[in-house]
């Protein structure tokens, strides 16, 4: 592609010399080697901020979070990321279609990591494209000499996960000084207030002898999770012939007993915590992403060769408790809640789990997984949701992790889950026995049904 007229305009008028790059694009079917990557010390990311005050855009490196406290300290201010509509309308005042990591008018306020003025080089991405245009220091120097300097980021190789996540819930209990909040997280994992409903149905899960009946009798005495089992079946997305009139003809005719119990599971339990209000800005309602992440890891297991598939049903109970953790990490942390969300809209390049880390200390995921843990939940939920952002994990119950994995990141790859793209490598396929393209091919079919599974969440509360 052609570099947009801006651009071209901005670096002639201050003399810079250039050059254009490409580096092969991240996708789920086709990953990249290690040589095909761009050191992300020498990418440059554009932030959009705003306050009262008016507008800020700040340069940071890909491999750094930019820590919205510290920049307030440094200027004085009140700065939180700009929404999607605000970027995009300052993109368009500036003739163009995305914000680029290039400053293109004087006007608007620039503030440079310092860490990006001691790289010998630098790239910066040319709109949406595998295009990026490399500055030699001197040259970049020149691009922002009329910015503000500082010290702004952290580096995202300090956010590793502590080791043991006892110690890792401990560590980020004894960072608060306020009982209150230590009570709440010691009653979250200790002693947590499972809903009527979830304990039967965990007794129904681990006994040998029930059926159908059981459930059935089970799902009807709450009425509201009937209708929603109900109509979870009776979507255009299962197709089934004829009206499903009762939760027995759901598990019997549509989604069978392994499926309708832990759907009927993963129901009461994101239900037994209120949805937080403040959630990051431009993120789908917790609903969406559930929804959109079970039918996907049930197309991914359905995908495997029949000799290697995992159980549907909790691969689907993974899915649908896969960002459980933004509920509990609300529930337990309030006070901190929204200084999470507003540092994940600063940071879209940056997995939230390492928001999560630099700001209490511990991961929704480790959080979650210990409350499962607590919940007596099967271990194969244990270990998907701890270890869903690692797909190097190879111990127990992997195989749900990975999949989770392999979900995440093919959801952000149609926009359908936030999060930084990372690449899909053709081991981690090997090791599932999953086909790339039919990774493709389930996906494909969730966003074919976007609009049926919209439904489903709509009336789940999403």
């Amino acid at each position: 592609m052609s570099i947009p007229q801006p651009i071209v305009e901005r670096l002639n008028a201050r003399g810079i010399a250039y050059q254009v790059v490409e580096q092969t694009a991240i996708s789920p079917l086709h990953p990249i080697c290690s040589a095909d990557k761009l050191p992300a010390g020498q990418l440059v990311q554009v932030v959009a901020l705003e306050d009262g005050l008016g507008r800020l855009q700040a340069l940071v490196p890909a491999d750094c979070l930019l820590d919205l406290q510290r920049l307030n300290e440094v200027k004085g201010r009140n700065l939180t990321a700009l929404n999607r509509d605000g970027c995009r309308q300052l993109a368009s005042s500036l003739g163009m279609d995305t914000l680029p990591p290039i400053p293109l008018s004087d006007s608007l306020p620039l503030l440079v990591d310092r860490r990006l003025l001691k790289q010998p080089s630098l790239y910066l991405q040319i709109q949406r494209s595998n295009q990026y245009l490399t500055l030699s220091q001197p040259e970049f120097a020149k691009l922002v000499e009329k910015a503000d300097i500082a010290d702004v980021c952290i580096p995202l190789s300090r956010l590793g996960q502590p080791e043991g996540d006892r110690k890792a819930v401990t560590q980020a209990v004894q960072q608060f000084t306020t009982l209150r909040i230590k009570q709440r997280l010691e009653q979250t994992l200790e002693m947590p207030p499972l809903p009527e409903t979830a304990e039967r149905i965990i007794k129904l899960r681990i006994d040998p002898d029930a059926g159908v009946g059981e459930l059935a009798e089970v799902v009807e005495k709450d009425p509201s999770l009937a209708a929603q089992v109900v109509s979870w079946a009776s979507s255009p997305y299962y197709a089934a012939p004829g009206a499903i009139r009762s939760v027995h003809d759901a598990v019997v005719r549509v989604l069978g007993f392994d499926l309708v119990i832990n759907l009927a599971l993963g129901l009461s339990l994101s239900k037994s915590i209120e949805l937080p209000k403040d959630g990051p800005g431009g993120v789908l309602p917790y609903w969406q992403q559930a929804v959109y992440s079970a039918s996907l890891m049930e197309g991914l297991v359905k995908a495997m060769p029949a000799d290697y598939r995992p159980s549907m049903g909790l691969a689907y109970l993974c899915g649908l408790l896969s960002n459980y953790g933004y509920l509990v990490l609300a529930h337990v942390f309030p006070p901190y809640f929204s200084a999470i969300n507003r540092c994940i809209e600063a940071n879209p390049h940056v997995e939230p789990w390492q928001v999560d880390q630099h700001l209490v200390n511990v991961t929704r995921e480790t959080i979650a997984s210990q409350l499962m843990e607590c919940w007596s939940m099967p271990d194969e939920i244990v270990a998907g949701l701890r270890w869903q952002h690692q797909p190097e994990f190879s111990g127990d119950f992997s195989v749900y992790s990975r999949l989770l994995f392999v979900a995440n990141q093919l959801l952000r790859s149609v926009g359908l889950e936030q999060g930084p793209l990372q690449p899909l490598e053709d081991q981690l396929f090997a090791d599932l026995h999953l086909q790339r393209e039919d990774a493709m091919g389930a996906l494909n079919k969730v966003v074919k049904q976007k609009d049926e599974l919209l439904k489903i969440a709509r009336t789940l509360g999403g």
